[in-house]
């Protein structure tokens, strides 16, 4: 009889040993390789070691906190209880199914509860979820989850507008085509008008 393989299982399994470096860079050797060329000849040289060293800065979102970045928070706000949005915020990150860029904007707006948190923080967030192989439809989904997670607001709004390299550069070839992705929590997802007036700033910016 087969073993019955349960979620709490797959949990409990240890995750592969991280790669060294060292082997990081032998694989970039061997795409090298598989794709037609030399990875000996000069300038290629130091390709695998450039390509390791730019995987670090585009993923470097593994080795981040989001709840961390939120931590601190300010009361002292005067009984300010509005929308708090910012607008046109970077989205540079990679999908998991080619490696290939995201290139976009994202909005970000949330209603305050008891505290805000310094404007930095929200789009640190953003760019803690971008250096990470993604979905745009999971990355717009995790940033909300993140700022409800940590800061308790009344609602949260999120719109993602980018551009996909997978389909621009390969595949259909459309180098035109954006992907927008939103998704609204709390009081954004209640209130029509208060999503209403998200959406037209977002337009807006």
């Amino acid at each position: 009889m087969d073993a019955v393989t349960t979620d709490s299982t797959r949990l409990t399994e240890a995750k592969p040993a991280r790669p060294s470096r060292h082997e990081a860079e032998e694989a970039v050797r061997t795409l090298i390789a598989w794709a037609g060329d030399d990875p000996a000849r000069e300038g290629l040289l130091d390709t695998p070691k450039r390509v390791a060293k730019a995987y670090e800065e585009w993923f470097s979102g593994y080795g981040a906190d989001p709840a961390a970045a939120l931590g601190k928070t300010f009361e002292d706000v005067q009984g300010y209880d509005d929308m708090v949005m910012l607008t046109n915020i970077d989205v540079e990150s990679h999908c998991e199914h080619h490696l290939a860029p995201i290139m976009g904007v994202a909005h970000v707006a949330y209603l305050p509860s008891a505290a805000v948190v310094g404007i930095s923080k929200i789009a640190r967030v953003v760019e803690i979820f971008c250096k990470r192989m993604q979905t745009q439809e999971t990355m717009t989904a995790q940033i909300a989850d993140a700022l409800m997670d940590a800061m308790n607001p009344r609602g949260v709004a999120i719109l993602i507008d980018a551009k996909h390299q997978c389909m621009t550069t390969r595949g259909v070839h459309h180098p035109n085509v954006s992907t927008i992705t939103s998704t609204f929590t709390g009081e954004f997802k209640t209130d029509a008008n208060l999503r209403d007036r998200f959406m037209r700033l977002a337009e807006k910016a």
